[in-house]
C-alpha cells in the first residue's frame, strides 16, 4: 500500500509542478510540509505520461513490479528509482524501507551514500577547469604533485614478506587522462589480498579526517600495483584528481563542487556529509544474514558523516538523492547543460563518453562490450555487452549499490538508489535495464 500511495504523490505533485515551475528550490507552501517537499523535488524537471515519449505505461509498470517484488522478496529494503527520456521524466518510484529494523518508509528525498558515483562528479568538475586552459588530459601528473615522478612499482614479494619494487620504466610517465581512465596503476581499497592493497589501507591513505594533501603525502609512499599504461586497474585516481580540483582551482573541493555544480544544478541534498536536521532522510546500509534477512549497519560502509570532512573523498565521498543525480545525468545527456545553465561544452561531455583505453588497456578490462572514458564506464558495444542499452551508452555505480545510466542513442537517463551490500546490488540493477527498455515502444 506504501508503494501506490507514494506513487500516487509523486504523480499528483509532479502535475501539479508543471503549472508552477521555476528555477532552482520551489515550495509549495499552500500544500502540507510533506507533499511540499515531494513537490520541491522534481523542481525544474518537466513530467510528462510515458505514451508522450514513446514508452508504453503498461509496460512500464513492469519496472514497478519488478522493484517491488525484491523488496517483498527481502532482497533490498527500499528502492528509489527514476526515469527520463527526451528530458521528460515519467517514471518515479518509491518502495520499502529506509531501514528495515525501524521500518520507515523510504521517501523519493531520500538521502543515500553514492560512493563512487561521486567519480562523474569530479570529472565534470576536472573538465570544467580543462576546459579553461588551466591542465591538460596528457600533463604528467607529476607537474601538479611532485612525487608523481619518484613512484615505485610493485613486482613481487620477498620471504620475509616485504615487497619488491621497480622504478617506473624510462620514458613511461602518469598523466592526468591515465588517473581518468584508471590506468595510472595506483592503489585502492577493493583487492584486500594484494599487498599494494594492504600497505594502501595500513597507511590509511583515504582517510577522511585528515586532509587532501596528507592524503597524497601518504599516497606517495606506496608502490603501484602495476606499470602506468599497462593494465586498467580500478583505483584511486579519482580522489587524486580531487586534489588537483583543489590545486587548480584555488578553492576546497566540496566549495568548488557546491559553487559551480550542486547550486547551478539545482542538487541541494548533495554534499560531504549530512546535517543533522536531515539525517533522518538516510537509508541505512543493509547486508543478507546467514538466514537470508537483511540487518542494518551504522557502522563501517553504514557509518554516516553530520559533520564536513578534512578531506572529502573525489572518488566516493558524497551523499546524494535521486532527484538531485537525475538533474546531474539530464546535464550530461543534454551535452552539458540543463535549463539555461551550461557547464561544459558538447565536445567536452563527447571527450568523457568516449573509450580512451588503448588495446592492451582495453584487455585487462574485463566487461565485455566495454570501455573506459574520463571517470565512466562506457559501452562500445551494446550487444557484446549481454544487456539491453544501447552502443554509446555510459553509466557508473556506487559500492552499495547506487547505480545510473545515460543513453544518448535512446535519450534516455535512469537512476536508481539503494543501500546494500551481496548479489542482489547486481540482480537489481541488471533487472531495471531490461524493465526499461521493453517498455520503450516508439521514438
Amino acid at each position: 500500500m506504501q508503494s501506490s500511495l507514494t506513487r500516487w504523490r509523486v504523480g499528483f505533485f509532479a502535475l501539479a509542478l508543471l503549472m508552477a515551475v521555476a528555477v532552482g528550490t520551489t515550495t509549495f507552501q499552500s500544500f502540507p510540509a510533506a507533499a511540499a517537499a515531494e513537490a520541491e523535488l522534481a523542481r525544474d524537471l518537466e513530467t510528462t505520461s510515458p505514451e508522450d515519449v514513446g514508452i508504453s505505461s503498461e509496460r512500464l509498470r513492469r519496472l514497478d513490479d519488478g522493484m517491488q517484488a525484491m523488496v517483498d522478496d527481502g532482497k533490498l529494503a527500499g528502492v528509489v528509482t527514476m526515469l527520463a527520456r527526451h528530458g521528460k521524466v515519467v517514471h518515479t518510484d518509491v518502495v520499502g524501507a529506509l531501514d528495515v529494523g525501524q521500518g520507515n518508509a523510504a521517501e523519493l528525498d531520500s538521502i543515500f551514500r553514492i560512493f563512487s558515483m561521486t567519480k562523474p562528479v569530479v570529472g565534470v568538475a576536472m573538465m570544467m577547469l580543462h576546459e579553461e586552459g588551466k591542465w591538460q588530459l596528457n600533463d604528467p601528473v607529476a607537474k601538479y604533485i611532485p612525487g608523481f615522478a619518484d613512484l615505485k612499482v610493485y613486482t613481487g614479494e620477498n620471504a620475509d614478506g616485504t615487497m619488491q619494487v621497480e622504478d617506473i620504466e624510462r620514458g613511461k610517465r602518469i598523466t592526468v587522462r591515465d588517473l581518468m581512465k584508471h590506468t595510472a596503476g595506483l592503489g585502492y581499497v577493493l583487492n584486500p589480498r594484494h599487498p599494494v592493497t594492504k600497505a594502501f589501507q595500513a597507511n590509511q591513505v583515504l582517510d577522511a579526517d585528515a586532509s587532501l594533501q596528507t592524503m597524497i603525502d601518504k599516497m606517495v609512499q606506496v608502490p603501484l600495483i602495476a606499470q602506468p599504461q599497462t593494465m586498467w586497474a580500478y583505483s584511486s585516481g579519482v580522489d587524486v584528481q580531487g586534489y588537483l580540483v583543489e590545486q587548480i582551482s584555488g578553492q576546497p573541493l566540496a566549495e568548488f563542487l557546491q559553487e559551480r555544480i550542486f547550486e547551478p544544478l539545482g542538487m541541494v541534498d548533495t554534499g560531504f556529509y549530512v546535517p543533522p536536521d536531515k539525517a533522518h532522510r538516510v537509508a541505512a546500509l543493509h547486508s543478507p544474514e546467514a538466514d537470508g534477512q537483511l540487518a542494518s549497519a551504522s557502522t563501517g560502509r553504514g557509518a554516516l558523516r553530520t559533520t564536513p570532512p578534512a578531506g572529502p573523498s573525489g572518488g566516493g565521498g558524497l551523499y546524494g538523492t535521486a532527484p538531485d543525480y537525475i538533474r546531474f545525468a539530464q546535464m550530461l545527456l543534454n551535452d552539458g547543460e540543463l535549463n539555461g545553465v551550461r557547464l561544459l561544452s558538447p565536445r567536452t561531455i563527447e571527450m568523457m563518453r568516449s573509450n580512451h583505453l588503448t588495446d592492451g588497456e582495453q584487455a585487462t578490462y574485463r566487461r565485455p562490450g566495454q570501455g573506459w572514458g574520463l571517470n565512466f564506464s562506457v559501452v562500445t558495444n551494446g550487444a557484446a555487452s549481454g544487456e539491453s542499452w544501447s552502443t554509446g551508452s555510459y553509466y557508473w555505480v556506487g559500492i552499495a549499490g547506487t547505480w545510473f545510466w545515460v543513453d544518448p542513442e535512446e535519450d534516455l537517463i535512469f537512476v536508481g538508489m539503494i543501500q546494500h551490500s551481496g548479489r542482489a546490488i547486481n540482480e537489481v540493477q541488471q533487472l531495471s535495464r531490461s524493465l526499461v527498455y521493453q517498455a520503450i515502444v516508439g521514438d
